[in-house]
């Protein structure tokens, strides 16, 4: 399979070009240009200009922002995601940071290049702006948690959509494997490294979970819920 055939595939998976066809994929991937971050990179940070938008190939980023002097993350993303398409609308600076979180692969696409399609098909433009509303809203949701939620039901609600998402790719009902930080966990939700670890120690004794260096292994899914309120 060529470059072009490959990206054109990771195109297709996207609900945003699911109208499109098997030619205007194959110029929307002719304009596509690959990228590559190594774990921890940063691909660009709040306020920065942009004018590309990315659909990740492999791999998972962040978006996360500084409120407070406190990072926070608002959302991972995971092959066949796309990031940075605000800049096709308004052309302001980057509104969040995003860092890979492991080595990642992308597409790059110009927001110029994008915004050509999204006049040539409207209906694109609809369902991108679906998707937007729909990060939107999590976000929302995300910041109404942090303002009213305890820390434990914060970091267990973290870690929870950690499992769900491991599940969703292939994990079973107990022990799921969460390949992830003490901090990162304490950034999505909202809270200091050491009151979510003191958490996270609370329920390795409680037996709900084990901890280890950059990994959490849940054996008790449901049992998170308890703890969310």
């Amino acid at each position: 399979m060529s470059a072009r055939e490959d990206k054109a595939g990771l195109l297709a998976r996207l609900p945003l070009f699911a109208s499109l066809s098997p030619e205007q994929l194959a110029h929307v991937a002719e304009l596509a240009v690959p990228r590559h971050w190594d774990v921890g990179e940063i691909v660009f940070r709040e306020g920065d200009q942009g004018d590309t938008c990315y659909v990740v190939q492999s791999g998972r980023v962040r978006i996360c922002r500084t409120v407070g002097g406190r990072t926070i993350t608002l959302a991972e993303l995971r092959p066949g995601a796309m990031f940075g398409e605000l800049a096709i609308f308004d052309g302001e600076v980057r509104s969040a940071t995003v860092e890979s979180l492991e080595d990642t692969a992308a597409v790059a696409i110009l927001s110029r290049d994008l915004r050509r399609l999204l006049m040539q098909h409207p209906e694109v433009a609809v369902k991108m702006l679906s998707a937007l509303t729909v990060r939107l809203r999590a976000a929302n949701e995300q910041v109404t948690r942090q303002s009213f939620q305890t820390v434990a039901g914060r970091v267990a609600g973290a870690l929870r959509a950690q499992v769900e998402a491991r599940q969703a790719a292939g994990a079973g009902e107990q022990d799921v494997l969460v390949e992830v930080t003490q901090s990162s966990i304490a950034q999505l939700a909202g809270s200091s490294r050491e009151s979510a670890s003191r958490f996270l120690a609370e329920l390795e004794r409680a037996g709900v979970l084990t901890t280890g260096r950059g990994k959490i292994t849940v054996h008790e899914p449901a049992a998170l819920g308890n703890y969310i309120y």
